[in-house]
């Protein structure tokens, strides 16, 4: 009974547990395995998972951003066109210029980076919603694609395919698998042994209380099973694939941006923004460059986006980007965000559009057609997230709230003195 107790508190909710931010981990597991029995194996096969990371990677780049955006308490409705402009744009600049693919990458980035700062300067500095700003920049950017590529499609160069449609090339010996990837898996295994120790550590040296070694075993051994069976499967597929150039692309960002939203102190602005931006604000965040720079950041990785598309596409069209901002709002929804912001996170995101990828791959394997498909990830957003908050709403096992727990905080009890409304403090203005 004592190990069924610290289990479920190390394991799946306890305070000394990073596991209770993965609640959407099961949902995702289940549908996976559903769709394994239902495309009698397709689901899991080295082809369709290659086939899942390479069609997918550019929504789960923008639900790394969207997540940051909608924590702040701001929304993006611009990130499908501005990934079609700066696709057009890069597209046009190589063609007729005759750009080299890396400088074409670099320009890409610098449009991203202009529009970022254009929308920032009108969300953090005039004060015009968010919403309102993209929705324009929806309509504007939509329009500049079209224009600047005549409503046609422009073709990208060989070397430029590679960050959409390249994979890890084939090195040292024959094994059967492809080595690169191989080397990738176990430097993720020894990665996650290192820092189940240097967390147990850590803890020890704080006087806190350390979970079962056997719970730290059975964690890393979870997790080292996992990343063992991808590996092999992304290793394993036909000769000339192995894991995309666009899934390395996407893995560094995740490790990056989760790195940043955790562990400075730019990444904790943004949720204590998002949480409450006259109590932030009053504490010395500065809401105008936080509001500035995730406006911006969006859009950098809104053009990463498109160029990926444009790449894996060999060309840039007048439809590229069509709805990817709903699939990018819907990924982090449905990955435990709060719709009034402050709460969320980058691997919450993730799981949440790997969710309605394999979603839409199961649904395509099975030969459902698009109208269809559309109708059932609509219901599954809905539903998901109304049982969800049904749940909580009853005091029951909540999968959102879960996820949201780590980055709740009870209010202190206010103060016997509490100044009057009349004091210097309430009458501090609020930026941007």
């Amino acid at each position: 009974m004592s190990r069924i107790k610290d289990l479920q508190k190390n394991l799946f909710g306890g305070t000394t547990s990073n596991a209770r931010q993965f609640g959407m981990i099961f949902t995702l597991v289940a549908i996976v395995l559903l769709f394994q029995i239902w495309t009698d194996g397709l689901t899991l096969t080295s082809g369709n998972l290659i086939a899942v990371v390479s069609q997918y990677s550019y929504i789960l780049i923008l639900a790394i951003g969207m997540l940051m955006v909608i924590v702040a308490g701001h929304i993006d409705l611009s990130v499908g066109s501005v990934a079609a402009f700066t696709g057009i744009v890069v597209a046009k600049a190589m063609q007729e210029f005759s750009l080299p693919w890396p400088v074409g990458i670099l320009l890409g980035l610098a449009v991203g980076a202009l529009i970022g700062a254009w929308q920032g300067f009108w969300v953090a500095y005039v004060g015009v919603p968010a919403f309102i700003v993209t929705l324009a920049g929806m309509l504007l950017f939509r329009g500049g694609n079209q224009y600047i590529g005549n409503a046609d499609t422009v073709p990208v160069s060989e070397g430029f395919r590679t960050i959409g449609a390249g994979f890890l090339p084939e090195v040292g010996p024959n094994t059967g698998y492809n080595n690169l990837t191989l080397l990738l898996g176990l430097a993720a295994c020894a990665g996650v042994i290192w820092r189940e120790l240097k967390a147990r550590q850590t803890r020890r040296e704080m006087n806190a209380d350390v979970a079962p070694m056997w719970i730290s075993v059975l964690r890393m051994a979870v997790m080292v099973g996992v990343i063992v069976f991808a590996t092999l499967r992304f290793a394993g597929g036909r000769v000339g694939t192995s894991l995309p150039i666009s899934g390395i692309i996407l893995i560094v960002l995740v490790l990056a941006y989760s790195h940043y939203t955790r562990n400075t102190i730019g990444g904790r602005h943004i949720y204590a923004v998002g949480g409450n931006s006259r109590a932030a604000e009053l504490s010395g965040v500065k809401l105008r460059r936080v509001n500035f720079l995730v406006m911006m950041n969006m859009s950098v990785l809104a053009a990463l986006a498109g160029m990926i598309f444009v790449a894996r596409s060999s060309a840039s069209g007048p439809q590229d980007g069509l709805s990817w901002e709903l699939d990018a709002i819907a990924a982090v929804f449905i990955g435990g965000a709060a719709v009034s912001g402050g709460l969320g996170t980058i691997s919450g995101s993730i799981v949440g559009g790997l969710v309605m990828a394999l979603l839409n791959n199961g649904l395509q394997l099975e030969g459902v057609g698009s109208d269809m498909v559309q109708i059932i990830k609509g219901l599954v957003l809905l539903l998901a997230v109304a049982f969800d908050v049904y749940n909580k709403s009853q005091g029951r096992f909540s999968i959102i709230g879960s996820l949201m727990r780590p980055f709740r905080r009870d209010d202190p009890a206010p103060p016997a003195n509490r100044p009057s409304p009349s004091s210097d403090a309430d009458k501090a203005p609020v930026a941007g």
